[in-house]
C-alpha cells in the first residue's frame, strides 16, 4: 500500500526568526514553537521588547533602522522563515537611524512608509521575501493562539449586545479600505469610538474618560468592544490581538464585554484573560467573520 507523502515545512529544522516587539505575545509564540521541537531566535526590537523577558531565549537586539543587519544576521543564523509579532509604535522615517544596507533600500522604504499600518507592514513583508526570508503568520506556527468560535468564559452577551456586535463588525468592514484601525466600541446601536493611531487600549481609556465626564450616557456595563481584521489585510502580520490587558481596559471603560472574529484574532495568555473576564463579569466571544453574532 502506497503511503501518502508527508507534507512538512520548507525548513523544519532551521531556526525560526521571531522579530519581537512589546507585550507578552512574542514569548508565548516562542514557547509554543519550542514545544514543537523547533529552535527559535528572537530579534528583539530595542526600546519595545522587555529585556527581562527576552533574556532566557536565544536572541539578538535589533535597533530600528537596521533592516540590512537583520537580513544578514538571520541568514547567518540559518533562518529561512520569520514572523513579526508584538506591539510597536510606528516611528517617523526621519527619526530612524539607518544602516548602510538599509539606506540602499531607502526609495522602497519611503514608499511603504507613505500609507497606513497595513500598507507599511505589507511592504515590509514584501521586502523581506524579496531578500529571501519567508514571512509566516504567528497562527501558522502556533495555531492554538487563535480565538475559537463561541464563548470563552462564563458570561454571555445579551440580545442588545449581539446587535451592537453586528453593527461593529459592519463598521470595521466598511472602514477597511481606509486602512484605519481594527476595533470599535458600540453601545445601544450607537458608535462610541473607532480605533485610529492610538491603538485599542488608548481608545478604551478615552471611553473611560468620557464616562467620567458624563459624555457617555449609556449606563455602566453596556457597550461592546469589537475587534476584527481589516478586509484584505495580510494575515501574516498585525492580526487583532486580545489578552489580559484588554480585559482590564474593557473593564475600566465600563463595557459589557468584547467580541472578536474567531480564527482571525490572537489571544495572548488565554487562561489569564478568561479568568479576568469571568471575575469582572464580562463576556468574551468569538464570532464569524463579517457576519451576525447570533
Amino acid at each position: 500500500m502506497t503511503k501518502e507523502p508527508r507534507l512538512e515545512s520548507a525548513a523544519p529544522e532551521a531556526p525560526l526568526a521571531i522579530v519581537c516587539g512589546g507585550g507578552s505575545l512574542p514569548f508565548a509564540i516562542a514557547d509554543a514553537v519550542t514545544r514543537r521541537g523547533r529552535p527559535i531566535i528572537l530579534f528583539a526590537l530595542r526600546g519595545f521588547a522587555d529585556p527581562e523577558r527576552v533574556a532566557p531565549y536565544p536572541h539578538h537586539w535589533l535597533p530600528l533602522g537596521k533592516y540590512g543587519w537583520l537580513v544578514r544576521t538571520a541568514r547567518k543564523e540559518g533562518c529561512r522563515e520569520m514572523i513579526l509579532i508584538g506591539s510597536v509604535v510606528r516611528p517617523a522615517l526621519s527619526q530612524v537611524r539607518l544602516d548602510f544596507a538599509t539606506v540602499r533600500q531607502l526609495p522602497r522604504l519611503v514608499r511603504i512608509f507613505r500609507g497606513g499600518d497595513n500598507h507599511l507592514l505589507s511592504g515590509l513583508v514584501q521586502a523581506l521575501e524579496q531578500d529571501g526570508l519567508r514571512v509566516l503568520g504567528a497562527q501558522e506556527v502556533a495555531p492554538e493562539i487563535l480565538v475559537p468560535e463561541g464563548l470563552l468564559g462564563a458570561h454571555a452577551p445579551s440580545t442588545r449586545d449581539r446587535d451592537d456586535i453586528t453593527r461593529g463588525l459592519a463598521l470595521i468592514a466598511t472602514m477597511g479600505p481606509f486602512d484605519v484601525g481594527q476595533a470599535a466600541v458600540v453601545a445601544n446601536n450607537h458608535v462610541l469610538a473607532i480605533e485610529a493611531i492610538e491603538g485599542t487600549d488608548e481608545m478604551l481609556f478615552r471611553i473611560a474618560e468620557l464616562r467620567r465626564r458624563g459624555r457617555i450616557r449609556a449606563h455602566e456595563r453596556s457597550g461592546v468592544l469589537i475587534k476584527a481584521p481589516k478586509p484584505g489585510q495580510d494575515q501574516r502580520v498585525d492580526l487583532p490581538t486580545i489578552g489580559p490587558h484588554t480585559i482590564e481596559a474593557v473593564t475600566g471603560a465600563g463595557l459589557a464585554g468584547l467580541a472578536v472574529v474567531a480564527g482571525e484574532t490572537i489571544v495572548a495568555e488565554a487562561d489569564r484573560a478568561v479568568v479576568a473576564a469571568d471575575q469582572a463579569g464580562l463576556f468574551v466571544i468569538g464570532v464569524p467573520a463579517h457576519g451576525s453574532s447570533r
